[in-house]
C-alpha cells in the first residue's frame, strides 16, 4: 500500500518525480485537464453569478478512475501540477471531482509547487506544502467563462452575417486585427524613389566607403536626391570638387558598452527560437515541456530546464553562484562581473517566486549531453544554456570610430563609421537575434587608420538607386513580440492564439510570414466595425490586467464578469437586428456592371472574394478580384495541349481549391489535373523501379509523394523520400519523418522494419506533411 499519492499532469513528469520520492509515494498523471465546461449553451449562467457546469473530459475518464482507485488506499494526497493558473485549475478541478465521489473523507490534501524537476526541488516542495491558491483558480475560471461567452454568442452572429462555421475569440480577434492591419498597410504603401551617394576610398591599402551627409552646406536627408538626373549631377559636382581625394576633417573615437540580454521568459524564448532555430511557437513549447519534465541522461532522469511558462527574469541565488563559477572555469575569471547581474521584470503580474527559464544543472554542457537529446531538444537546450550563461558575464566593449571627410572647400561632407570588438565579454557565448534586420548600405565596418588633416585617396563616387519598402508582414517572433507589447494574451497563450488563427483559416503562413485570408479579412472588418471595443488593443490588455488582479486577490471575478457581460450582450442583440449580411460580405466599388449597368461590388463567395453584380440573381456577371475589367470572360486555353481523354482543348479554371487545368468539354468530360506540375524528387520508385517519386499536393493542400507511373503503380508516401538504402532491411529508400517527441529522423518506410536514426540535414529541404501527433 502506498501511503502518499502525488498527482501531476503528464506521465513523463510522473515518471521523473516518482524516482525522486521513493517507494512510499505513488505518482499518477491526470493527462492535463480532467474536466471542462459542458460543450453546449448554458454552461455558464450569467443570471446566476456566472455559475459554471462542468463535466469530465471523456478521454481522461480512465485516468480520473485510476486516481480515484489509488486514493482509496492512500493516506495523503499531494497535488503537484504546474505552478501557474492552468496547473492550479487542474488541481482544483481534480479536488472537486474527488469531493463529489466522497473519497477524501479525513485525508489531508496538500498543494505542492516546484519550478524545476530536480530531486532537491521536489523533495523540498513535498516537505513544505502550500494551500491551494483559490485566487489563481478564480482567474482561470473567469478567463474560461469569458472565452466561452464570447465564443457562444459572437460565433452564431458571424454565421448569420458572414457564413456558417466561423468563430471569434476574445484574444484571437485582436491578433487577427494586427495581421490584417499590417496587410492593409502594405497594400496602401506608396513606394518612393531615393538615391544615396557613397565615396569609394582607400587608406593604407584598405578599401572602405563613406556616405554623403552634407552637400553644398546642407544636410542630406533620405529624400534629398530623388531622381537619376539629380544624382548624376551631384556625383559629378563631388568628383570635380574632390579632384581625387578627400580630407579627414574630424575623427572621433569612443568606447561603447553593450550589455547582455536578460535570461529567457516564455515570450522571449518563443521569439528567439523562431529567429535562430526556425521553430514555431507551438514546437518551442512542446520541446521545452520535454526538457522540463525530464530526460534520461546516462541512466539518470533529470528535468533539464526550469518551468517554461514564466514572466519573471529572476534567477535564484544558488543558480547565479553556480553560473558565475562555471563562467570562471570555462571562460576565465575576468569574464565574471564583480557583482551578479540583476534584471527587472517588466510584467506587472510576474510572480517573483518564479524564475526565468534556465538550465537546472548549468554544468550539463550542451555538448556533453547532445547524444541523449533529440536534435530539437539539443538545439533548444543549447539556446537556453547559452542565453543563461551569457546573462551573467561581463559587458562587451566596442571601439567605435566615426570619420568626417570633407570634399573640396568643405561644403560637401562624407561620413564613415566603423567598430571593432575590444572585449567580447558575453558575446563570446551568445548574442540576441533581431527581427527583420536588413543590412544597410552604411553598416558599420572595420576602418583603416586615419589622421585629421590628412588626405584620403578617392577612387570613385557611386550613386545608388533605392526604393522605400513597406513594413514587413508579421512572422511568429514579431507577432509574439507585438502581442506582448500590447498586453494581449499571456505567455502560455501565444502558441494557441497563433494555432487557432491558422486552424480557423483566418491566416496562412507562407515563407514564415502571416497573410490574412479573404475570410479573415471579412471577419476582421465585421469585428472592427461593429465590435470595435472588443478588438481594441487597450481594452483587451486592460481586461487581461483585471484578470491578473483577480489572480493576485485584488479583485473579485464575479463583478468583473458582470461589467463585461452586460454591454457585450446588449451589443450582440443590437447588431443582430441592425446589420445585414450584404453590409458585411459586400464592398462597393466605383464600377458598373458591363452586362446590365448596375453597380459592382467585392463579394465573399465559397472560393474567396470576387467581383460580382449587385443585381444578382437577375444578373450573374462575375470576375476574379484581380482580373482586368476589360479582359475576356473566356477561359485561358493551355497552349499546345489537348485532353488525354477526349482531345478537346484544355483550359485553366478556378475552383474551391484554387486554379487547375480542366477539359473544355466539361461536363461531358471531367478530366482535371493540377496547374502546378508535380516536382520530381529524383528518387526512383522502389516498388516498380520504372518511375520516379513525385512531390504532389492533394485537394486539401497536403503534400504527399507518389510514383510518376500512377495509376499503373500505386506506391505513395506521406514523408519525403531520400536516396539512401535501409541498413537493416536493404529497402532502396528512407524517408524523413518529424514527430513531437523525437524531432526529425530518417525512418525506413517499410512497416515491418523499425530502423530509425536522427536526421542531420535541414528538414525544410525534404519536409513532407505532418502525421497525426507530429509537430
Amino acid at each position: 500500500m502506498s501511503k502518499n499519492l502525488v498527482i501531476v499532469e503528464s506521465p513523463a513528469k510522473a515518471k521523473t518525480i516518482e524516482k525522486y520520492l521513493g517507494k512510499d509515494f505513488q505518482v499518477l498523471a491526470s493527462y492535463g485537464h480532467v474536466r471542462d465546461l459542458i460543450p453546449k449553451e448554458g454552461a455558464v449562467d450569467p443570471n446566476n453569478d456566472f455559475a459554471m457546469k462542468y463535466e469530465v473530459i471523456e478521454r481522461n475518464q480512465k485516468h480520473v478512475q485510476a486516481i480515484a482507485k489509488a486514493l482509496k488506499t492512500a493516506d495523503t494526497l499531494y497535488l503537484a501540477t504546474d505552478p501557474d493558473r492552468e496547473g492550479e485549475a487542474i488541481s482544483w478541478h481534480l479536488l472537486e471531482l474527488l469531493k463529489e465521489k466522497k473519497l477524501l473523507k479525513d485525508k489531508p490534501v496538500h498543494r505542492v509547487v516546484f519550478h524545476e524537476i530536480t530531486k532537491k526541488a521536489v523533495t523540498d516542495a513535498i516537505a513544505n506544502p502550500e494551500p491551494l491558491a483559490i485566487n489563481l483558480v478564480n482567474a482561470q475560471q473567469a478567463r474560461r467563462a469569458l472565452d466561452y461567452l464570447v465564443g457562444f454568442n459572437l460565433s452564431p452572429l458571424l454565421w448569420k452575417k458572414i457564413r456558417r462555421g466561423l468563430s471569434a475569440g476574445r484574444v484571437q480577434s485582436p491578433a487577427l486585427r494586427m495581421i490584417v492591419e499590417r496587410e492593409l498597410e502594405i497594400e496602401a504603401f506608396k513606394t518612393r524613389e531615393y538615391w544615396t551617394i557613397n565615396a569609394a576610398l582607400t587608406a593604407h591599402e584598405q578599401a572602405f566607403k563613406a556616405k554623403l551627409t552634407q552637400f553644398d552646406g546642407e544636410k542630406i536627408s533620405q529624400f534629398s536626391i530623388t531622381n537619376e538626373q539629380l544624382a548624376e549631377k551631384t556625383r559629378q559636382t563631388l568628383l570635380d570638387a574632390a579632384d581625387g581625394q578627400l580630407m579627414v576633417a574630424k575623427l572621433e573615437k569612443k568606447q561603447q558598452k553593450r550589455n547582455p540580454a536578460p535570461p529567457f521568459i516564455t515570450s522571449t524564448l518563443q521569439q528567439e527560437a523562431s529567429r535562430k532555430l526556425g521553430f514555431t511557437t507551438k514546437r518551442t513549447m512542446i520541446v521545452a515541456q520535454q526538457l522540463y519534465e525530464g530526460i534520461d541522461i546516462g541512466g539518470e532522469t533529470a528535468g533539464l530546464i526550469t518551468y517554461m511558462r514564466t514572466d519573471s527574469v529572476n534567477l535564484s541565488v544558488d543558480a547565479v553562484e553556480d553560473i558565475r563559477a562555471l563562467i570562471a572555469e570555462n571562460y576565465g575569471a575576468d569574464n565574471v562581473p564583480k557583482e551578479p547581474r540583476l534584471f527587472k521584470t517588466k510584467s506587472k503580474n510576474a510572480q517573483e517566486a518564479h524564475e526565468a527559464i534556465r538550465p537546472t544543472y548549468p554544468r550539463y554542457l550542451p555538448s556533453q549531453i547532445k547524444d541523449q537529446l533529440s536534435i530539437e531538444q539539443f538545439k533548444l537546450y543549447e539556446l537556453i544554456w547559452k542565453r543563461t550563461i551569457a546573462c551573467q558575464m561581463i559587458h562587451a566593449t566596442l571601439n567605435m570610430v566615426a570619420v568626417d571627410l570633407s570634399c573640396g572647400d568643405g561644403k560637401h561632407v562624407f561620413r564613415a563609421t566603423g567598430s571593432t570588438i575590444a572585449t567580447p565579454g558575453f558575446m563570446t557565448v551568445y548574442l540576441e537575434g533581431k527581427d527583420d534586420s536588413a543590412e544597410s548600405d552604411d553598416k558599420e565596418s572595420f576602418l583603416p587608420p586615419m589622421e585629421e588633416g590628412r588626405p584620403v585617396q578617392l577612387g570613385d563616387v557611386i550613386a545608388g538607386q533605392h526604393f522605400t519598402e513597406p513594413p514587413p508582414r508579421y512572422g511568429e517572433a514579431s507577432l509574439v513580440k507585438s502581442l506582448e507589447e500590447h498586453g494581449i494574451g499571456r505567455p502560455s497563450t501565444y502558441a494557441s492564439i497563433i494555432s487557432t488563427l491558422q486552424n480557423r483559416e483566418y491566416v496562412t503562413l507562407d515563407s514564415k510570414r502571416f497573410y490574412p485570408t479573404d475570410v479573415g479579412r471579412i471577419v476582421n472588418k465585421f469585428l472592427t466595425e461593429h465590435f470595435t471595443k472588443y478588438v481594441d488593443y487597450d481594452f483587451t490588455a486592460n481586461l487581461e490586467d483585471q484578470l491578473d488582479a483577480v489572480s493576485r486577490g485584488e479583485k473579485d471575478w464575479v463583478p468583473l464578469m458582470h461589467d463585461f457581460w452586460k454591454p457585450f450582450t446588449t451589443l450582440i442583440h443590437e447588431k443582430e437586428e441592425s446589420v445585414h449580411r450584404k453590409d458585411v460580405t459586400q464592398e462597393a466599388i466605383d464600377e458598373k456592371c458591363p452586362d446590365c449597368g448596375s453597380p459592382l461590388s467585392i463579394r465573399l463567395g465559397r472560393n474567396g472574394r470576387f467581383i460580382g453584380c449587385t443585381n444578382y440573381p437577375e444578373c450573374s456577371y462575375t470576375r476574379n478580384l484581380n482580373d482586368d475589367p476589360g479582359a475576356s470572360d473566356e477561359p485561358e486555353i493551355v497552349e499546345g495541349r489537348t485532353c488525354p481523354k477526349c482531345e478537346s482543348p484544355l483550359v485553366i479554371k478556378a475552383g474551391r481549391y484554387g486554379k487547375f487545368i480542366g477539359c473544355s468539354g466539361y461536363p461531358k468530360c471531367k478530366h482535371i489535373e493540377p496547374l502546378e506540375k508535380p516536382l520530381d524528387t529524383g528518387v526512383e520508385c522502389p516498388q516498380c523501379k520504372k518511375g520516379n517519386i513525385l512531390k504532389r499536393k492533394s485537394r486539401n493542400s497536403k503534400i504527399f509523394y507518389s510514383c510518376s507511373e500512377y495509376p499503373t503503380c500505386d506506391y505513395a508516401l506521406w514523408n519525403a523520400p531520400i536516396k539512401e538504402s535501409c541498413p537493416e532491411c536493404a529497402w532502396p529508400i528512407l524517408t524523413v519523418k518529424e514527430t513531437k517527441r523525437r524531432g526529425v529522423e530518417k525512418v525506413c518506410p517499410q512497416k515491418d522494419c523499425k530502423y530509425v536514426t536522427p536526421y542531420e540535414g535541414d528538414p525544410a529541404d525534404v519536409q513532407g506533411p505532418k502525421e497525426p501527433g507530429a509537430l
